[in-house]
């Protein structure tokens, strides 16, 4: 068994490690001639290889940024083979894992819709993971021998990935509205007033922690939970729902990621940060 990786960011680097066997990996950093992205690979024994390369694999995990997905597929179609699986596990909509299961089906591959449920930290490849796809079935216990935390979702691509976009729109939809409370809180003057009232409210949430970790999550995974919200969107608007919604979102994420994590400082130091930031010191 030959595993390959089109993609080597955070989910690609965190499967490798759990997984602990020599891969190849292509990015189109690579192509950049990026020594970070080259070294990151040389660190976890991965070779990298030029997009061809992969055709080696009997697995390829396709791990890139959410509106790359398709588009980093088609210049490795030409390389697929009989035989060879695509897992894509993108957080991307229903409809773009159909169109790129079609792609890669008429190349003479198979593809399976894998989700990812949880962050891949710190469970690595073990995070759960649902499956949908032709392949699927027979997938399942030979992923779950290499230690995968996965069941099926149902028979058709799309499937798995549904769950996973209807579930962020609440999960990422959470993260923005906290964060987006809280600086309105500390903007009208009434901070320490809303934070008492929310953990009043909502002890369940446990607000010792909660209000830090949701502003740590969507200043350090900012614009890729926005991505994620933009496909969410895509999902809604094809069932005839609100997209709208997950674009907002995803806007509240991107301005977040744009501010970046403040290390370390304690919650009304880091809104008061975020505030400076996305809105400008008074005066």
């Amino acid at each position: 068994m030959k595993i390959g990786f089109l993609g080597y960011g955070e989910a690609a680097r965190a499967f490798h490690d759990g997984l602990s066997r020599a891969v190849l990996a292509h990015d189109i950093l690579l192509d950049a001639d990026d020594g970070a992205m080259r070294e990151a690979m040389k660190l976890r024994g991965a070779s990298p290889v030029a997009i061809a390369g992969l055709a080696e694999a009997d697995w390829v995990f396709s791990a890139v940024t959410a509106d790359q997905s398709l588009l980093a597929v088609e210049p490795l179609l030409p390389h697929l083979r009989q035989g060879q699986v695509l897992i894509d596990i993108n957080s991307v909509s229903p409809g773009r894992k159909r169109d790129t299961a079609a792609a890669v089906a008429a190349a003479g591959a198979q593809y399976l819709d894998m989700a990812v449920m949880a962050p891949v930290h710190p469970k690595k490849h073990a995070t759960p993971v649902l499956l949908a796809g032709e392949p699927a079935e027979t997938l399942l216990p030979q992923l779950q021998a290499l230690g995968f935390s996965a069941s099926l979702a149902g028979p058709e691509p799309g499937a798995a990935t549904a769950i996973k976009m209807v579930r962020s729109l609440f999960v990422k939809g959470l993260e923005a509205i906290t964060v987006e409370a809280l600086l309105a809180a500390r903007a009208s003057g009434c901070f320490d007033e809303i934070y008492a009232s929310l953990s009043g409210s909502f002890p369940g949430l446990d607000w010792s922690r909660f209000a830090d970790y949701q502003f740590e999550r969507t200043t350090r995974h900012g614009h890729r939970r926005a991505a994620e919200m933009r496909e969410s969107g895509a999902t809604l608007d094809a069932l005839g729902l609100h997209g709208a919604l997950a674009r907002e979102i995803a806007a509240v994420q991107d301005a977040m990621g744009d501010v970046g994590v403040t290390p370390d400082a304690p919650l009304a130091a880091t809104v008061q940060a975020v505030l400076d930031t996305r809105v400008g010191k008074p005066g």
